[in-house]
């Protein structure tokens, strides 16, 4: 989807929306103090509306989780999904695509990594159960694609790859401050990444 044009013939991105907005720092206090350490009040002052306000928006902070793990489940498959069209049947071509696409997650989403590690069993059962499934989609596009590449590799063993690099990519949250900048961060992330998947052809 094309951005409009900014005066000057830059590129303008939209600003996000007050859900969004809400949704962005739900994920924050969430992340940092906990789903029950956070208050309708302290998510609607961090925005600048009243926390009643938000009702406006969402039924409440169950509402709020609920969209957030669903959300970053569908973005990512769609997102490996429009990776594999445009990978053009190049195997390689796909799983770097899909190395690179779950980098920029793992780097800009991090609050959403701890909510689902900490905060999944909250949900209702129904929107757990779609968060699960969608996951699954996501694993097996992954493995398809390790196995086109691997095709020596047993089905088991390729899925095993996949699960460590996703724990490996998913362990932003926990290097702190420790993080060199964004560049080098995600040639390291790539190179542990790729590195993993290399050693299935040994």
């Amino acid at each position: 989807m094309n951005t409009p044009a900014a005066p000057g013939g830059t590129s303008r991105v939209a600003a996000p929306t007050r859900r969004e907005q809400i949704l962005r720092e739900a994920a924050r206090l969430f992340a940092e103090r906990g789903f029950h350490g956070v208050g309708v009040d302290e998510i609607g002052a961090a925005v600048g509306i009243s926390g009643p306000g938000l009702y406006r928006h969402f039924a409440g902070k169950d509402a709020m989780l609920a969209e957030l793990l669903v959300g970053i489940s569908e973005r990512l498959l769609e997102g490996g999904r429009v990776r594999v069209e445009a990978s053009a049947g190049d195997p390689a071509t796909l799983l770097a695509a899909l190395v690179d696409g779950h980098i920029d997650f793992a780097l800009d989403d991090r609050p959403l990594i701890t909510l689902h590690d900490r905060e999944l069993d909250r949900l209702r059962h129904d929107d757990r159960h779609r968060v699960r499934q969608l996951q699954r989609q996501y694993v097996e596009l992954w493995v398809a694609t390790v196995r086109d590449l691997h095709p020596a590799t047993p089905e088991s063993e390729a899925r095993a790859a996949v699960h460590a690099v996703f724990g490996l990519l998913n362990s932003t949250p926990h290097l702190g401050s420790g993080l060199p900048d964004r560049g080098a961060t995600e040639a390291l992330l790539r190179r542990l990444a790729h590195g993993a998947f290399g050693a299935l052809g040994d």
